[in-house]
């Protein structure tokens, strides 16, 4: 199966992308991780405000297969946060580059950036 993987985009190996620009940084989850997680029924997501630090969990995306953490990518300030997923969570199947983004982040430090996966190192791990 072939799984959309955007080349504009950074990766985590646990499955989140993040699309910055500028300051301000976009983070959801991949086309293979809302595949992999079946049908999601619930998310819980940090508040506007909240700090995150790359590499820990800031959420919890929940499906009828299992419960999976989600990873910040990146650290930052949550600047906004997609209150559209908590009426819709199936937007993280239907749209995960899209309509299922799950936060907009202040970035903290953009060196981070460098040490994400690039979209093909991505690829090469989801085969």
């Amino acid at each position: 199966m072939s799984f959309n993987v955007p080349d504009d985009l950074r990766y985590l190996e646990s499955h989140e992308w993040v699309h910055t620009d500028g300051a301000t940084a976009r983070v959801g989850i991949t086309d293979f991780a809302q595949d992999e997680l079946g049908d999601v029924v619930f998310v819980e997501l940090p508040d506007g405000g909240d700090n995150l630090t790359a590499g820990e969990a800031f959420g919890v995306v929940e499906s009828i297969k299992a419960v999976s953490d989600v990873y910040a990518p990146i650290s930052g300030t949550v600047t906004a946060v997609n209150e559209s997923l908590f009426d819709r969570p199936e937007l993280l199947n239907e749209d995960p580059f899209g309509d299922g983004w799950m936060l907009e982040v202040e970035v903290g430090d953009e060196g981070e950036l460098d040490e994400l996966l690039s979209a093909e190192e991505y690829r090469d791990q989801i085969v």
